[in-house]
């Protein structure tokens, strides 16, 4: 059970990530003296989105195709509509979720970010939530939605919106100091 403090998190994004779904998590985690990597589909910066327009950049640490599951303890999907839509038909992130799951680590994904678990084929038959507009997507997939702040189900986070980020950071902190989750079938 890694302490927070020694614990290592992986973020996959993409352009057009939810401006404060990247930063918050980051930003906390890393304050709360855990190593933060951010990886990206070509391993180059990419710009957020906030508001109504383009945000800022997030600078990235690594290649998502050069990434191993071996060195984090979790893996966080930040949300917006272009990021999970763009991270959820790239194999290599696909893998990566799968991999995750196997080896039983927190795995933590935020408004859109479950479209990423639903190709990956992580949330049948679990509990979940989602932002409100792909809550039939959620259900299609398999899982059972829930409309609260932040759903836990054997290390699988998730949460609706950027108002539900405090929440989903304590959960992220939470499950990596509980360590690795045996996976069983729901």
């Amino acid at each position: 059970m890694p302490a927070i403090e020694s614990a290592k998190v992986l973020i996959i994004s993409t352009n057009g990530f939810e401006q404060s779904e990247l930063e918050f998590p980051r930003d906390q985690l890393r304050a709360k003296g855990a190593t933060v990597h951010v990886a990206t589909l070509d391993g180059k910066a990419i710009k957020g989105w906030e508001g109504a327009d383009w945000g800022r950049e997030a600078e990235a640490d690594a290649k998502i195709s050069d990434v191993r599951a071996d060195d984090y303890d979790a893996l966080v999907i930040p949300g917006g509509q272009i990021n999970p839509d763009l991270l959820r038909v790239d194999d290599d992130v696909l893998e990566l979720v799968r991999t995750f799951r196997d080896q039983g680590k927190t795995i933590a994904a935020v408004c859109h970010a479950p479209w990423v678990l639903i190709e990956a084929g992580v949330l049948e038959g679990r509990d979940a939530t989602s932002y409100h507009s792909i809550k039939t997507d959620v259900k299609n997939a398999g899982a059972k939605w829930h409309d609260k702040e932040v759903v836990v189900d054997q290390a699988i986070i998730t949460s609706r919106n950027p108002g539900d980020l405090k929440a989903f950071v304590s959960k992220i902190v939470e499950e990596i100091e509980e360590g690795k989750h045996d996976r069983s079938v729901a």
